[in-house]
């Protein structure tokens, strides 16, 4: 299984971004998906997950600011990221795990297989 995240980019803080994740190797419908980042000095952090089901989790600070989405026709998941903030600048990182129980999907060991990470980076 391989993963394949694209899409980030230089931004002004207020900007939007889409980030995809495209897996290959095994349908994206056998994986809960998870998003995680991790800035310069700081360890990688969860920021959103979306089950099988489509239901989805968000890290506090980018509730309401960024959006979990997925295509299984197309093996990709997306973070659609608004309202970005200089704090959002990190290297993003997809990551995809079998089935997830809640207080287990925000924690990156319970994954299975990672993205080579996009770096995003928001400008103040």
């Amino acid at each position: 299984v391989q993963l394949q995240a694209s899409g980030g980019g230089l931004v002004q803080a207020g900007g939007s971004l889409t980030l995809s994740c495209v897996i290959s190797g095994r349908t994206a419908s056998s994986f809960d998906m998870g998003w995680f980042r991790q800035a310069p000095g700081k360890e990688r952090e969860f920021v959103a997950a979306i089950r099988r089901s489509r239901h989805t989790y968000y890290l506090d600070s980018v509730k309401g600011r960024f959006t979990c989405s997925r295509d299984n026709a197309k093996n990709t998941v997306y973070l659609q990221m608004n309202s970005l903030k200089p704090e959002d600048t990190a290297v993003y990182y997809c990551a995809a795990g079998g089935t997830l129980i809640t207080t287990t999907l925000r924690d990156a060991r319970a994954y299975d297989y990672w993205g080579q990470g996009t770096l995003v980076t928001v400008s103040s």
